[in-house]
């Protein structure tokens, strides 16, 4: 069983170490994520259906397993979105969401089509859903095809959730390093929100391709 392999592979040191940066995660066993990189492509070149249509989901390794099949399968662009939109009501924190995304490499084949899919999820009321749509738009839409379409996007997105405040402005500190016109324009008139507003700034002062007087100006730009 994959349980029993996730289980010998776990520790009980790492596991503690990776609970303190996952507050809000359920049940962890502590295996290290090469691991689970390693048994995702060994389950993605075997029976993989049989694995998703079945998974057991009750420990954080085993979501973030099944989410790396996903990202791992040779299939086409119509099943892996089946099994995307089967998988995300089981993202229920911040590293399974971000790992799950940067996973779907399928998104640089089909940028229109996985754009489409995104808009589904970036009006949602549940947290990790519209942080899924946030950071899909993150990881594969900041570009000059796409970039107003991902300011439009953020207008329609519900601000009422750390994990998606924090998505957002990790967005626009991306969007603001190749865009930085537009991106403070879209800052100083499309968000009221001072927290999102000011980790916006926060991470972006933290960019190292920007420079001191830059830096200065975004700090300057803070709201009391």
């Amino acid at each position: 069983m994959i349980r029993d392999r996730l289980i010998s592979m776990a520790e009980e040191e790492y596991r503690r170490f990776s609970s303190s940066l996952i507050p809000d995660c359920g049940h962890m066993l502590g295996v290290r994520l090469p691991k689970l990189r390693a048994l995702a492509r060994e389950i993605a070149r075997g029976d993989w259906r049989a694995y998703l249509n079945n998974p057991n989901l009750e420990y954080f390794e085993e979501i973030m397993l099944a989410g790396m099949v996903i990202g791992y399968v040779k299939t086409d662009l119509s099943e892996v979105l089946t099994y995307t939109e089967s998988f995300i009501p089981h993202i229920d924190n911040w590293s399974v969401c971000d790992s799950f995304c940067c996973g779907l490499k399928i998104t640089k084949k089909y940028p229109s089509e996985m754009f489409s899919f995104i808009l589904r999820y970036i009006e949602s009321d549940k947290e990790f859903e519209a942080r899924f749509a946030v950071v899909m738009l993150l990881d594969y839409y900041v570009n000059d095809e796409y970039i107003k379409r991902v300011f439009d996007c953020l207008d329609r997105v519900k601000l009422d959730g750390y994990y998606v405040k924090t998505a957002v402005a990790w967005l626009l500190s991306v969007c603001y390093i190749d865009f930085p016109d537009l991106t403070t324009e879209y800052l100083n008139n499309n968000i009221s929100d001072d927290f999102t507003y000011n980790k916006t700034l926060s991470k972006i002062i933290e960019s190292r391709r920007i420079s001191a007087g830059e830096r200065d100006r975004i700090r300057r730009m803070k709201r009391k």
